[in-house]
């Protein structure tokens, strides 16, 4: 089986951009945007929280159950922590968001492309999702557009995301299980460069 989630792809546009900005601001909110990227995908939690700023506010708008909603819209930099330390925790944040198009301003950016998720099946089985292995991955994919703002020190303001059709998302997760091999494990990179 070949490789299903490759969190490079979640900075690869940012990196590209950043070697052509030459707008300080713009390369500002471009170099948070990446280290922000790269620590989520090795459960970095100190250099993630180290990208947020201390008026961050989160919004998702990927569905209509305010419940939903309400646990993935954090507020305020203690909101965050929790909400990154339940994402790192659980062992949700092997993820590749394949960003085909981003526009950067001076106080926003905008990423949008295909996201892959390796779900843990615990995590499924708490979401009432019935899996074959709770000790298994599964792979979630569904288009996403992610909307981040940045404070006046270039850190990570909001970060309000849309998702969309594009992928399966949840239905017939089940039948989509992944293997460790098949997610590129980017602290593994690092250590060996």
């Amino acid at each position: 089986m070949g490789i299903e989630i490759d969190p490079r792809k979640n900075w690869a546009l940012a990196e590209q951009r950043l070697a052509e900005a030459t707008d300080p601001r713009r390369r500002q909110i471009l170099a948070t945007l990446i280290a922000h990227s790269k620590a989520e995908s090795v459960g970095d939690f100190e250099a993630l929280m180290a990208t947020v700023s201390p008026r961050a506010h989160y919004r998702s708008f990927a569905t209509a159950d305010p419940a939903q909603t309400a646990a993935n819209s954090p507020r305020g930099k203690d909101g965050i922590a929790a909400y990154y330390q339940g994402i790192v925790g659980s062992g949700c944040h092997r993820i590749e968001h394949a960003v085909e198009r981003m526009a950067v301003g001076s106080d926003t950016l905008t990423t949008e492309g295909v996201l892959k998720m390796a779900y843990p099946g615990a995590v499924l089985g708490m979401m009432g999702v019935d899996v074959p292995d709770p000790d298994g991955l599964y792979l979630f994919e569904q288009r996403l557009l992610i909307v981040w703002e940045f404070d006046e020190d270039g850190l990570v303001l909001c970060e309000d995301s849309y998702a969309g059709a594009g992928g399966p998302g949840f239905e017939g997760i089940a039948e989509r299980p992944l293997t460790d091999d098949q997610i590129i494990d980017v602290s593994a990179l690092a250590e060996g460069a």
